[in-house]
């Protein structure tokens, strides 16, 4: 009987791991089994000889895998390269149709009647939905800076000049102390000489002092009414009278938060005084009008009639209207009352 190649001889074409028997440990019948344990119950029946004996798993052979697995397979799976033969949608020669969603461009430039046409031409032409989107957009965007413009500056009118007024009535009321008072004090009269030869006055410079408690305001009286002159404190038109003198000594103010911005709330009956040199001067309103910007009359010695001769002590405050705006004048009449002298202290319509 033929003996079976050895596992060295090349006539089987296999290796040591590839013989059918390489898994089958072997046996040494000459070496004696260990003796077996005792069983729970009792000696271990004797094994059957016929039975099946249990084959350790060998290392021989690597383990199978899945054909349809390769080397990649970790690294996700591979599409498969279509068979030759297979149907396909789109012709040979003919490039691949676009998914829904998307668009083919030519990478090539494509040569028309009027030459060569850019590569991305169509991607760069604005279509008339996007310059109308453009349009809209840019339309937006200046009108919303626009609207904070007008904020800003409504703003800066309403809360930011009455900020600057307020530090410059400040400097004005300094300057009318010292001007009127060598110890610095308004509340002090000065010498009879003083008040005997008072100078002019002068265009910008603090005249008196106006308070209305009503509105809980006062301001500092400038010379003047040039857009220089009040544009920090009310002023006084040049050729009207001074305060107590008989005829109409008239005031000019901006409409805004820090002047006369609620000169409309003054009624017949109502309290104005003025601070003079010397002197207090209480008036008591009468009359209230709205007239045209060109209606300067209301200034004049007798309100109303020019040319006339005044023989009354009146006082006429006079603003834009309305406001925000000022296509007309709001003007506020009011006559003297009385005039208190200095030395008498505050009059007591301002808590004297």
């Amino acid at each position: 009987m033929n003996r079976p190649p050895d596992d060295h001889t090349d006539g089987g074409h296999r290796g040591r791991g590839e013989d059918p028997t390489a898994f089958l440990p072997r046996l040494d019948r000459s070496t004696p089994a260990a003796p077996r344990p005792p069983g729970p119950t009792g000696p271990w029946p004797a094994p059957d000889p016929a039975a099946p004996a249990l084959v350790p798993a060998g290392h021989g052979r690597p383990p199978a895998h899945d054909p349809a697995l390769d080397s990649t397979a970790l690294m996700g799976a591979v599409p498969r390269t279509p068979q030759t033969g297979a149907p396909t949608d789109a012709e040979p020669g003919e490039p691949p149709r676009p998914r829904r969603g998307e668009r083919v461009v030519q990478l090539r430039p494509e040569q028309t009647a009027e030459g060569y046409r850019s590569v991305y031409s169509e991607l760069t032409r604005p279509s008339f939905g996007a310059r109308l989107r453009a349009g809209v957009r840019f339309t937006g965007e200046v009108l919303i800076t626009l609207g904070l413009v007008v904020l800003l500056f409504a703003g800066y009118e309403v809360w930011g000049k009455s900020a600057i007024v307020d530090a410059h009535r400040d400097d004005l009321s300094n300057q009318l102390a010292r001007e009127w008072g060598p110890t610095g004090d308004r509340t002090v009269a000065p010498s009879a000489r003083a008040a005997a030869t008072p100078k002019p006055p002068v265009r910008g410079k603090p005249i008196a002092g106006l308070h209305i408690p009503r509105l809980d305001k006062n301001w500092i009286v400038v010379e003047g009414v040039g857009q220089e002159d009040i544009r920090y404190a009310p002023g006084h038109y040049p050729d009207s009278a001074m305060p107590g003198e008989v005829g109409n000594f008239s005031i000019a103010g901006h409409r805004n938060r820090a002047t006369f911005w609620r000169l409309d709330e003054l009624t017949d009956g109502d309290v104005i005084v003025v601070e003079g040199r010397t002197e207090w001067y209480v008036y008591r309103v009468d009359k209230t009008r709205i007239v045209r910007p060109n209606q300067v009359e209301v200034v004049a010695p007798v309100p109303m009639q020019p040319g006339a001769k005044p023989k009354r002590k009146l006082l006429t405050l006079t603003t834009c209207n309305p406001k925000f705006d000022n296509y007309q004048r709001l003007i506020v009449h009011a006559e003297l009352e009385r005039a208190q002298p200095k030395s008498a202290g505050r009059p007591a319509e301002l808590g004297g």
